[in-house]
């Protein structure tokens, strides 16, 4: 935010210095010297170049403390930072078949990727926690949390496709914590509700207040539920409000969602809700 074609009050309020800009959605997990990110945004040259942690260090020519990429589906703002990542060695692509198999039909991305750098494909695991690529990443263990999804706008005539999304869970073992990322939401089903319950901190699918929010802006716009996304005021308010973790982050924030305003009545319900509407640079330890 704000986007380039959108004339929205939050657009207009981000342009004028009123509220602050936004990436698009990226979260980076630090585990010693190695990171993970959780998506890779078209915006991650500039949220690498944010962070000094993120960025190479002097001992050599080239290198990068990113060690792998957990994607949540296959959409384009989740994937096209992919291709920025073309220059480094190897990428660690942590990935359901499903997505591994839309990306690969619909935008080439291995055959794309090998060309330069080449891509190691890891399926995660479903049920118990295993190590994030092996037990030399100090121990930090994840699994993954199918979730129903929609085929990205691009994939939607990939005949005998079944879109699903996954959320992540992480594992601190030296603290006991647990981080839930789940940027992509269709439905809270038990198995993420659970999974929600016993951690730590939960960054949560904020995309949209409202159902109808993109066609006040877009006339015959698609509904939230159309787009695979659960809402804020009708579906994860509540949810989020019960829970006992220390951080509860709203991310993945449309431009249009009413909650990026600070002085919004939907701000403060959120806020209200002991909820944090998720900003750039927002950083916690678990």
């Amino acid at each position: 935010m704000p986007q380039w074609n959108c004339a929205c009050s939050n657009c207009r309020d981000a342009r004028e210095g009123r509220i602050p800009p936004r990436t698009q959605s990226c979260v980076a997990i630090g585990v010693g010297r190695s990171w993970f990110l959780v998506n890779a945004s078209p915006d991650l040259r500039t949220q690498l170049e944010a962070h000094k942690d993120l960025q190479p260090v002097s001992t050599s020519p080239r290198n990068s403390p990113i060690a792998g990429v957990l994607l949540t589906n296959a959409d384009l703002d989740h994937v096209l930072g992919l291709f920025l990542l073309r220059e480094g060695g190897p990428l660690n692509l942590h990935a359901g078949n499903s997505v591994r198999s839309t990306l690969d039909q619909a935008l080439g991305l291995t055959s794309t990727l090998d060309r330069f750098c080449g891509v190691n494909w890891h399926e995660p695991p479903l049920s118990d926690f295993a190590p994030l690529l092996g037990a030399d990443q100090q121990g930090l263990l994840y699994r993954a949390i199918p979730i129903p999804g929609k085929l990205p706008v691009f994939a939607s005539d990939q005949k005998g496709s079944l879109a699903r999304n996954l959320a992540y869970q992480f594992l601190n073992p030296q603290t006991g914590r647990r981080l839930l990322v789940a940027p992509d939401v269709a439905e809270i089903t038990p198995a993420l509700s659970g999974a929600m319950k016993d951690s730590d901190a939960v960054l949560l699918d904020g995309t949209f207040w409202s159902g109808d929010e993109l066609g006040q802006v877009r006339p015959g716009a698609r509904t939230a539920r159309d787009m695979g996304h659960i809402t804020i005021r009708d579906d994860s308010l509540g949810a989020l409000a019960g829970l006992a973790a220390r951080h509860r982050v709203y991310i993945h924030i449309n431009n249009t969602n009413p909650v990026l305003s600070p002085g919004s009545p939907e701000r403060a319900a959120v806020e209200a809700a002991g909820v944090v509407v998720g900003y750039d640079g927002l950083e916690f330890d678990v």
